[in-house]
């Protein structure tokens, strides 16, 4: 019989359902690996999907004590930390609301939380595992790195040229009504669209040479690129990155340039400060030898508070160091020796406002949770009969209490058990009766496919700081 005509045993019905249909989903809600990347296009990884009330405590500590007071003031706090009040080890969903956090502060540049004061950008930064930031200039070329990556110098550089312009053109205002902001800087840092426009680069550059906070920088910074000789004048990030990379061989030079020619650029284009939100910092010190404990809180301390850099004079950037707990004392004895301690202390006696405490979740917590992430992916016009389904909120606890309510092990097994309860027809919902079915096959066959049901040994953070200075 000819393969054209032949038919397999098994058909495929025309009336299947799509794999979580039954459970009014276009898809899995649920990350397969919870964790925050945000480059990825996947909002169930790059913290596209967040539920602010779950935080909303922390949020608006830092809104009060951070964002709402004036830069402008010398008295501002200049570093903070996010401390996390559980022991359990990674996956509170601290990186998720460090990702928001910038998101919110970017939108208006904190103009709106300040009421105008402030004009501020977010650079959120993830130092590199395996010990390889654990100095003070490798910390410096991933913030660099991070600045890039948050299009801040692309975004001044439009600033620059929109005010000169504006200067320079009576009509220009005519030329750029129709424009959103994002169609705006990408044509102010288009060459071509200049040309088009009959705009000249030459004149455009002279003007903004003479900001006033221009005029300190040395004669080679990107901006300046082309000025002495027949070169093009337009300036690109390209520029800067080159510069940083290939010019700039000597540590100090890089933090130089970081921490006081990048501040007074930021400056000339409108901005009075800056928040880097620093994600897992342990990965600094947790390779650190004592000695580069101490230097790199001693730099730190330069590049914040007493040093002779723009940074510090002015105050422009604040950090935020998000912390795991059991991290203070790791770092103790160098914050001490550096002064730091004493600024700015990891350990106060006092409630200070410069500490903010990430509190650990709960059941309230781990429903709006999945609420949250059920709610992104429900089929347009569905009408499930409760927002938990398929989970109800007896199986929500269960698998708060098996996960100890730690955010990446809750949404974890949240997916598991939701591809498990697609498998069949016959289940109808996810309540604790079917998390202890998988818990049982999960025992019998340990090659199951939810392993993250099975409780895992915690990562005590404080036995595991004690425990190296107890080495010392």
């Amino acid at each position: 019989m000819s393969k054209l005509t032949r038919k397999p045993s098994q058909i495929q019905r025309p009336d299947a359902l799509a794999r979580f249909q039954k459970f009014y989903l276009t898809d899995n809600p649920f990350p397969a690996e919870p964790y925050v990347n945000q480059d990825s296009v996947d909002k169930r990884v790059n913290g596209g999907i967040y539920e602010t009330e779950i935080h909303k405590a922390e949020f608006q500590q830092i809104t009060n004590n951070f964002l709402k007071k004036s830069q402008s003031d010398p008295n501002h706090l200049r570093l903070g930390y996010i401390i996390d009040e559980s022991y359990i080890g990674r996956g509170n969903g601290k990186s998720a609301f460090l990702v928001n956090l910038k998101q919110i502060i970017d939108q208006e540049y904190c103009l709106d939380f300040s009421e105008g004061k402030n004009k501020c950008f977010a650079v959120y930064v993830s130092p590199e595992a395996g010990g390889r930031t654990k100095t003070f200039p490798a910390f410096v070329d991933i913030l660099f790195n991070s600045i890039v990556k948050s299009d801040i110098i692309k975004n001044c550089l439009a600033m620059l040229r929109l005010d000169a312009m504006k200067r320079i053109y009576e009509n220009f205002d005519e030329v750029i009504k129709s424009m959103d902001d994002e169609d705006l800087v990408n044509n102010l840092n288009t060459e071509e669209w200049f040309v088009k426009n009959h705009f000249d680069i030459a004149t455009i550059a002279e003007e903004i040479y003479g900001n006033s906070f221009l005029q300190q920088l040395p004669s080679e910074f990107p901006l300046f690129q082309g000025r002495s000789s027949f070169m093009s004048r337009f300036v690109s990030t390209t520029h800067f990155i080159d510069y940083y990379r290939n010019t700039l061989k000597k540590s100090a030079d890089r933090i130089n340039f970081v921490f006081s020619n990048l501040v007074d650029f930021y400056l000339s284009a409108g901005f009075n400060g800056a928040y880097i939100l620093v994600d897992d910092f342990e990965r600094i010190p947790d390779f650190q030898s004592e000695r580069q404990k101490r230097d790199f809180a001693l730099q730190l301390r330069s590049c914040l508070f007493d040093g002779s850099y723009s940074s510090a004079r002015t105050g422009f950037y604040d950090f935020m160091l998000v912390l795991h707990a059991g991290v203070p004392r790791l770092v103790a004895d160098a914050w001490s020796l550096s002064g730091m301690e004493h600024r700015v202390p990891m350990l106060p006696k006092i409630s200070s406002n410069h500490i903010i405490r990430f509190e650990k979740l709960s059941k309230k917590h781990a429903i709006l949770l999945l609420r949250k992430y059920l709610s992104e992916y429900r089929i347009e016009g569905s009408k499930p009969d409760y927002p938990l389904f398929p989970f109800t909120e007896d199986a929500v606890q269960r698998i708060g209490e098996l996960s100890e309510y730690n955010a990446a092990r809750i949404l974890k097994m949240a997916n598991e058990l939701l591809e498990k309860a697609a498998e069949s027809e016959d289940v109808k919902s996810i309540n604790p009766s079917f998390i202890n079915k998988s818990l049982d096959m999960l025992e019998e066959d340990s090659s199951a496919r939810v392993p993250i049901i099975k409780k895992g040994e915690a990562l005590d953070l404080q036995k595991k700081a004690k425990a190296k200075r107890a080495k010392k």
